[in-house]
């Protein structure tokens, strides 16, 4: 009973999320490119929803840091590492490289997807083959 329970708990938090996602405009690429668009139509609504969203995720951090399991009683992994690698510089510049190319992040995509975009199969597909290129060639991410 408890993993069904967990199962539709975390569905039922993922299609929140892409609601937000929809709500806030954010699974429009045009949105992105318009807010990274500062000489032009530039518009500001990203911020906010970037402020919100850091709000919460800085609540959720604090409830986390107080806890030893998840809240569907699992095991908790908290990453340990605070230092600035040469990957982490490296995997930010291509995912902010990807997102304003294409005006697009992962949630956001899969959201688009769902809605019929085409761009965000391509968006998606790119993605993956990036991922497993990354998995393939370069282990030295995973330390």
């Amino acid at each position: 009973m408890r993993r069904h329970f967990n199962f539709y708990s975390q569905y039922l938090i993922g299609v929140l999320f892409g609601i937000g996602l929809i709500i806030s405009g954010m699974s429009n690429p045009q949105k992105i490119l318009n807010f990274l668009d500062l000489a032009g139509n530039w518009d500001p609504s990203l911020m906010f929803v970037m402020a919100g969203a850091i709000l919460v995720g800085l609540g959720g951090f604090y409830l986390v840091s107080k806890r030893t399991e998840t809240f569907f009683g699992g095991a908790l992994h908290i990453p340990t590492r605070r230092d600035i690698s040469k990957p982490l510089v490296i995997g930010s510049l291509i995912f902010g490289a990807g997102w304003g190319i294409a005006g697009f992040c992962p949630g956001p995509a899969i959201v688009a997807l769902g809605a019929g975009h085409i761009k965000a199969l391509v968006f998606i597909l790119a993605m993956l083959a990036g991922m497993a290129i990354c998995n393939r060639f370069f282990t030295g991410h995973k330390k």
